[in-house]
């Protein structure tokens, strides 16, 4: 029996076996249909949608082909439609009138993305809706939080200005959660990488009468290049320095992993990584460390690249797309946020 297996085995290794021919199952599309390991499918999709103040507005997004800010009017007409598609889950991004250094629009109870929360509960009840909560898009400096300043009340002297400070931005993260959560958002997703954002955003929404309410947790956000074409479309550039104190250096593994830990053990309901594409490896270990349901976004930078080498004809779009998003899956995704949400939805279902 040893030496027919090792003759087997040479075989095998020389690729001369009558017996084994892997390309037989790959012979017809009915056939790699058959045996294909990962499937996508418009459930596993949630669509990010970029809010603004106005009437009738569907602005295109200079850097995110086929991307638009919508007014709250417009955007219950594409959620419908996404829904139509089978996409359970929209995310939403809000764009204020007015920016100031606490981000008040956010928990703001008539700012910009509890009212267009209502309008999409009332127009499409089904759809689930998560309200991303943070607070770059709504702070005049454009940092994730309240900053360091001298002459304000939460001044530290023992911390250079312009300096995030943790504990105070926890404060209104629990406000403006327990203010989406009133206007009917399913799932609150914290994206700062405040420590303790889990904890104190659970707290928040526990008192206030909302357990049932869902908090999926940026758990993992790296200090991204990838970013550049939402900071755009959500109009949130920082006016100083960048991100790197308080979003995970790139070239961290292990981090990743302590950083799930501590949001489990929080109380998250859901875990992500952002980006998606140059993290497939975090993915994938957090899929096998943890059994909470698991996203990752394909994040601005990504969905522009894809379009811009389809724009010069380098690659095929449709193909590149689904190929980097069944990637996703194959990682260990339970859920992809994706701009190519929509798109995909319909290329899959033909």
């Amino acid at each position: 029996m040893t030496s027919i297996n090792n003759e087997l085995q040479s075989e095998i290794e020389i690729g001369n076996s009558p017996r084994i021919r892997p390309r037989r199952l790959r012979r017809t599309p009915a056939l790699r249909r058959m045996v294909q390991e990962t499937k996508l499918s418009p459930d596993d999709f949630i669509y990010p949608l970029f809010i603004r103040h106005g009437k009738d507005i569907q602005q295109p997004i200079r850097s995110m082909p086929g991307q638009f800010q919508w007014s709250i009017d417009r955007v219950v007409g594409e959620v419908k439609t996404a829904y139509s598609l089978g996409i359970p889950a929209v995310v939403l991004f809000g764009i204020p009138e007015i920016k100031d250094a606490c981000g008040t629009e956010n928990y703001n109870p008539n700012g910009i993305i509890p009212n267009a929360i209502r309008a999409i509960k009332d127009a499409v009840p089904e759809m689930t809706v998560i309200s991303d909560m943070c607070f770059c898009e709504y702070t005049d400096h454009g940092h994730c939080g309240i900053i360091n300043q001298r002459g304000e009340e939460h001044y530290d002297a023992h911390l250079p200005e312009g300096y995030l400070l943790n504990d105070p931005t926890l404060e209104l993260l629990a406000q403006a959660s327990i203010v989406h959560a009133e206007a009917g958002a399913d799932i609150i997703a914290p994206s700062g990488m405040m420590d303790g954002m889990v904890g104190a955003i659970r707290s928040g929404l526990d008192g206030a009468g909302f357990d049932s309410v869902i908090v999926m947790s940026y758990a993992v956000k790296y200090a991204s290049g990838f970013y550049g074409p939402f900071r755009e479309a959500a109009e949130s550039p920082p006016q100083f320095g960048d991100r790197s104190e308080y979003q995970m250096d790139p070239a961290n593994k292990r981090e990743a992993l302590k950083e799930v830990a501590l949001d489990v053990a929080e109380g998250a309901d859901m875990l992500m990584v952002k980006p998606a594409l140059p993290y497939l490896d975090i993915v994938s270990a957090v899929r096998q460390t943890y059994d909470l349901p698991l996203a990752a976004y394909q994040v601005s930078g990504e969905y522009a690249m894809i379009h811009a080498a389809a724009a010069n004809g380098w690659i095929d779009l449709q193909r590149c797309a689904l190929e980097t998003l069944t990637s996703i899956k194959r990682a260990g995704a339970d859920m992809i946020l994706s701009y190519f949400a929509k798109e995909a939805a319909q290329w899959i279902t033909r």
